[in-house]
């Protein structure tokens, strides 16, 4: 257990009983320190009602003494036994009921476009259970003529960072097993920040590929020498040599 009990109550009650700074409350409480200095103007957690650390035996007065005597001293709080292993929870994560019926099109995404990810970190992912995966992957899924797939980040069951996580833990786990991935798998296996920060390969436009042959040929031809060609002679106009002479002889 890293922060207390109703965290943001308990910042409430630190900004209006103790002098300890904005960074001091936030490393505490797990709050940013902006997030707390809006608490102290009033536009964040309007009508929350402070809650007392002391009182529920979540931190020591002494504590409040040593961080209000120093700006830099962080806040320990005190150890509770009964949450030893609360954070270390097995199985899948909690899904909100209004989520629920979006995992199969996760799921469906993560199997299309992240095939290396096995079953275990797409049900750690979305939330879901091993057999559900498997229905999905082999098409037995009850729906699944009706199933899109849709970005499980973009659908709000997981973090970016953590889909990322599990890409790279699969490339390590794959390249660790000796298995040659092409170069589009090696794509997904990156990052989403290291994918975009990659360079196209260098590629011909698809409207002037295959005439190299073509330019080389024109290049050679230019070399030759070539026949001049005046004005007069291309728009069919009369010498006018020839008419100075007609003159003459008249």
């Amino acid at each position: 257990m890293n922060k207390p009990l109703m965290a943001k109550a308990t910042a409430v009650w630190l900004v209006d009983n103790t002098t300890l700074s904005f960074k001091q409350i936030g490393d505490f409480c797990g709050l940013h320190e902006l997030e707390v200095q809006g608490i102290a103007d009033g536009d964040v957690a309007s009508g929350v009602k402070g809650y007392d650390p002391i009182a529920s035996n979540q931190l020591d007065p002494e504590e409040i003494r040593k961080g209000e005597a120093s700006p830099a001293y962080r806040l320990r709080l005190k150890h509770n036994p009964a949450s030893e292993g609360e954070e270390k929870r097995r199985g899948p994560r909690y899904t909100p009921l209004s989520k629920r019926q979006d995992r199969p099109a996760a799921i469906l995404w993560l199997v299309k476009f992240h095939p290396e990810l096995v079953d275990s970190q797409i049900a750690k992912l979305v939330g879901t259970t091993k057999p559900t995966i498997t229905s999905i992957r082999e098409r037995t899924h009850w729906n699944i003529g009706n199933i899109q797939p849709i970005d499980p980040v973009a659908l709000g069951l997981c973090r970016q960072t953590e889909l990322d996580a599990a890409v790279q833990k699969a490339a390590k786990k794959r390249g660790a097993e000796g298995e040659v991935m092409s170069d589009d798998e090696r794509r997904k296996l990156v990052s989403t920040e290291t994918s975009l920060s990659m360079s196209d390969e260098p590629r011909l436009p698809t409207a002037i590929a295959g005439l190299e042959n073509f330019s080389l040929s024109r290049g050679e031809d230019d070399e030759k020498p070539q026949r001049d060609v005046d004005a007069a002679s291309l728009f069919n106009l009369p010498d006018t040599n020839d008419e100075d002479e007609d003159e003459d002889d008249r």
